[in-house]
């Protein structure tokens, strides 16, 4: 029996890693919302790998931060270990990761989520949207109650349909062995959404007290770890380490073996799996030429001895997968206490969605995270708070929030999806962002932190501590420019200790920082110090010196980028009538819809000329109106 259960702005299906994020964002803006979950206890919960961050993912987090979303702050909270990525390269490929307590993580976000503001968190699982005059008005779930909103964002993950595969063993569920949401796919199919069947997996874990770490090598923290909050001011100085071993050939003759066993390798038809996160099986049959792979022992909290064992995610049966685990080196005893699995689900085909991530064809309807064909927890919480922000600045009568490609990793994810779509879970990574030197870790701040100051998820004391961050980095390289270093005894020792080329004649400091083998700790013991000048303001101005001709040349390229998006396509275009348009380019137009012509040249399929076929088309439907 349905009943009249209340009314809110915002409904959030949900409570993942893009849950969460939507539903902060929304009632941080205002609106009254509602956030359902299907279990208060796995809120914000990791199903997969006991981390967060990595390449690309690391500084999605800190764009998450930067608009003022959540789970930057709560790892922050959380870690067991924090380490940052690929130091000795450039700052465009630098990253955090963190080793996550994974209970911890979902006690400090549902504490969040309860003392929120204007948010309302419930146990329910929906069944079934409202939907009037094509346009979403709410949800019904299995009790019955029915919620009203002007807006509702799905996230649920991987929970539609989801069915686990071990071995020949099948059956409904979700991961970790929570209820799956069975009815709500059948909903959306009738009314016209269409779906995709993808497929992910996770590896044993194994109980800590059963491994010879003598027989693995450890994987320290960073000495001095860092947040990927820019509020973050205290740090965890106690961590844990992972461990590292190794495949060998008797773990591939198990595999191989054994392949007609896999669920992924049975021959029945299933859904399409992660290409960047592949099973052992995957890698065995792949990569047949290795004789070892990577495996990380990581543990999944300070208060358990379950110790997830990361480059053995399997599908295969249970008494496979105790083979496989006692022949890696320090695992020969170990005891499993949760078997891998896979596990498949129902995903939107997401060139459904406007760049906001509303549904084209259902107005009022959102949807963020893994139910649009991403892997990740970064990916899904980057989509949250987006598809939080415009859910809200529709129910308030705001202009939409779109981040471009330029602005940040979430706006290429976004892109990525509503352009071009996604036949198997999508993964970010830095070689996706054509713009990557301007996308780092270091100036997410710089990049976002305006925005979500201006829609009030950043609050006026960091807004104006981060106005002074600025204010300082633009003070001292303009110092820098004006300092004379000329060529004394001690100046000559520093360069000759940095294996650089001596002075023939006074330099300016901003110039002679820009020479590979200098640091700003280089230039700083030469010259006259400004005390208590912040370590990331310092790291900001050596930046922007010594990358300064390339982000120059990065920023042209923006520009010219810009130009193309700035070129908007009518809403009420006729693609048929472009004469001229390749076949496939038109069908391809008219499913994207794209809002640009930017937009429309990245739509895989269709081709410069016809970009330009329908530049000329566009002006000379400009010029027509303007002689009318």
């Amino acid at each position: 029996m349905v009943y009249d259960a209340g009314r809110y702005d915002t409904i959030v299906i949900g409570a993942g890693h893009a849950g969460v994020e939507a539903g902060l964002a929304a009632a941080r803006m205002g609106v009254k919302t509602l956030m359902l979950s299907l279990n208060l206890d796995m809120i914000a919960f990791m199903p997969c790998n006991p981390s967060i961050g990595g390449p690309a993912k690391g500084i999605v987090v800190r764009e998450i931060d930067a608009l003022g979303g959540e789970m930057a702050k709560t790892i922050d909270k959380s870690y067991i270990q924090m380490r940052m990525l690929n130091t000795g390269k450039g700052p465009a490929v630098q990253a955090l990761r963190a080793q996550a307590d994974k209970p911890v993580y979902i006690k400090e976000m549902k504490q969040v989520l309860e003392n929120q503001e204007n948010l309302t968190l419930r146990q329910g699982m929906v069944d079934e949207l409202i939907v009037e005059n094509g346009v979403c008005k709410g949800v019904i779930t299995e009790t019955g109650a029915a919620y009203r909103a002007e807006t509702v964002i799905i996230t649920t993950g991987t929970f539609m349909r989801g069915k686990v595969l071990m071995g020949d063993l099948e059956y409904e569920s979700g991961p970790n062995n929570q209820r799956p949401s069975l009815k709500l796919s059948e909903n959306l199919e009738k009314l016209g959404i269409e779906l995709i069947r993808f497929k992910t997996g996770t590896p044993p874990r194994v109980n800590s007290h059963t491994i010879d770490y003598s027989k693995t090598e450890i994987q320290p923290g960073d000495d001095k770890p860092q947040g990927f909050s820019y509020e973050t001011k205290e740090f965890i100085m106690d961590q844990i380490p992972c461990w590292l071993t190794y495949t060998n050939e008797f773990t591939h003759q198990v595999i191989n073996d054994n392949l007609g066993l896999s669920a992924m390798y049975s021959g029945a038809k299933r859904g399409t799996g992660p290409r960047y996160c592949p099973s052992i099986e995957d890698k065995i049959v792949r990569f047949h030429d290795k004789p070892r792979h990577q495996v990380f022992l990581e543990p999944e909290g300070r208060d358990t001895e379950e110790v997830y064992v990361q480059g053995l995610s399997t599908s295969l049966p249970e008494s496979v997968q105790h083979e496989i685990v006692r022949s890696v080196p320090g695992l020969e005893n170990a005891e499993i206490m949760r078997p891998g699995y896979a596990i498949e689900y129902d995903s939107i085909v997401p060139t459904q969605l406007w760049p906001t991530l509303e549904l084209k064809e259902i107005p009022g309807l959102f949807s963020a995270g893994q139910i649009n064909g991403t892997s990740g927890y970064e990916e899904a919480a980057a989509q949250g708070i987006m598809a939080g922000i415009n859910a809200a600045a529709k129910v308030l009568g705001k202009d939409p929030v779109i981040l471009d490609r330029s602005q940040a990793y979430i706006g290429v994810l976004i892109d990525d999806l509503v352009t071009k779509g996604t036949k198997e879970p999508y993964r970010l990574l830095t070689s996706r962002a054509e713009y990557r030197l301007l996308l780092r870790h270091d100036n997410a701040d710089l990049r976002l932190t305006d925005i979500g100051y201006q829609l009030g998820l950043i609050s006026e004391e960091r807004y104006q501590a981060f106005d002074m961050k600025k204010q300082l980095v633009e003070d001292e390289k303009k110092r820098l420019r004006k300092i004379s270093i000329k060529p004394t005894p001690e100046v000559q020792r520093m360069l000759e200790g940095a294996n650089a080329t001596p002075l023939k004649e006074p330099m300016k400091a901003y110039d002679l920082l820009k020479r590979p083998e200098l640091n700003y700790s280089s230039i700083e013991s030469v010259i006259e110090k400004v005390e208590n000048l912040p370590t990331d303001v310092k790291e900001q101005v050596e930046i922007q010196i010594k990358y300064e001709g390339y982000i120059k040349k990065a920023n042209e390229q923006v520009e010219r980028m810009l130009k193309m998006e700035d070129k908007k396509i009518p809403e009420d275009i006729d693609y048929e009538a472009i004469s001229g348009l390749a076949t496939e380019a038109r069908q391809k137009l008219k499913l994207v819809q794209p809002l640009s012509v930017g937009q429309a040249s990245r739509i895989s399929g269709v081709n410069p000329a016809d970009i330009s076929i329908l530049l000329v088309y566009i002006e000379h439907g400009r010029i027509a109106k303007l002689a009318n």
